[in-house]
């Protein structure tokens, strides 16, 4: 018999880190891990509700540095990829699961593809949204770059003050629709990010809603010219209108995976929309 249907938040000890999660759904359903890009926030509450009434136990969490999770020194962190990696790996096994299908956004997606690379026998699906098969720096010739005008256009705004949650919120807002974003959930998500940081350090308010660690880290070696070895269920997930990690990286994910599935959604930019929840959820719990 299934245990009960379990919800809430929690702080879990995995790899020698405390990570922050929150979990959806009953503990016997099979596991869909959610890795943050960098808080667990970046998987909308309706995804993760969707995944659970399709029969799933779905886990969502923070990575170091970042929401609930262990914080050091984001501005030096000194740890790997490799170690984020082993992170995800080890929350399977802490939360009492021996396989889980496994997603991730953005830079949670690069930390999902090595992960698949390195543990088959933990990662029995993936999900990769918005993402691409090379690390934060340079990009290969043949995949697309961040779009230089965009990005010139929000790193030149003056910096919010950090401790001042409504200015912090308000950032976000102004931001989202370059980037193909709903504003209205972009200052949500911001202010929940912004609650669940559990001190007053602007920097870590600051690497908290800008994801800026995983471009401070070493992430060698590359893993991009071994995709071909994934061997298992693959779903790419992204936004035409993405101009961060362009929709071409989506596409070469996709061709460079075995098998995989690609779900591109016009009305989606960089982060997953509430409005498009059912079809993302749907087109996991088809693989």
């Amino acid at each position: 018999m299934s245990r009960r249907f379990r919800s809430g938040t929690a702080s879990v000890q995995a790899n020698g880190v405390a990570l922050g999660i929150e979990s959806f759904g009953r503990e016997d359903d099979p596991l869909v891990l959610l890795v943050g890009d960098p808080t667990m926030l970046s998987w909308p509450d309706a995804l993760c509700e969707r995944l659970v009434s399709g029969g799933r136990r779905v886990v969502r969490y923070d990575l170091r540095d970042c929401g609930a999770s262990t914080s050091l020194d984001p501005e030096n962190p000194e740890y790997d990829l490799s170690d984020l990696v082993a992170d995800a790996v080890a929350l399977v096994e802490a939360l009492g699961a021996g396989t889980a299908h496994l997603g991730g956004v953005g830079v949670g997606g690069m930390v999902a593809q090595v992960a698949a690379l390195d543990h088959p026998n933990v990662i029995r699906a993936l999900t990769l949204v918005g993402t691409r098969p090379v690390a934060p720096g340079p990009v290969d010739e043949d995949l697309p770059d961040h779009d230089p005008a965009i990005m010139a256009a929000l790193f030149s705004r003056p910096m919010p003050d950090w401790a001042d949650r409504a200015a912090v919120a308000a950032f976000a807002a102004e931001g989202a629709e370059p980037m193909g974003d709903d504003p209205e959930q972009s200052r949500a998500t911001a202010a929940r990010i912004w609650d669940r940081t559990a001190t007053t350090d602007p920097a870590v308010h600051e690497a908290n809603q800008l994801g800026m660690v995983l471009s401070r880290i070493d992430c060698t070696p590359r893993w991009r010219e071994r995709l071909g070895e994934l061997d298992v269920p693959t779903l790419v997930v992204h936004g035409s209108a993405d101009p961060f990690f362009p929709v071409g990286n989506g596409e070469v994910l996709a061709a460079e995976i075995p098998a995989a599935r690609l779900l591109v959604l016009d009305e989606m930019g960089a982060a997953l929309r509430h409005t498009v929840a059912d079809r993302v959820a749907a087109a996991m719990l088809a693989l």
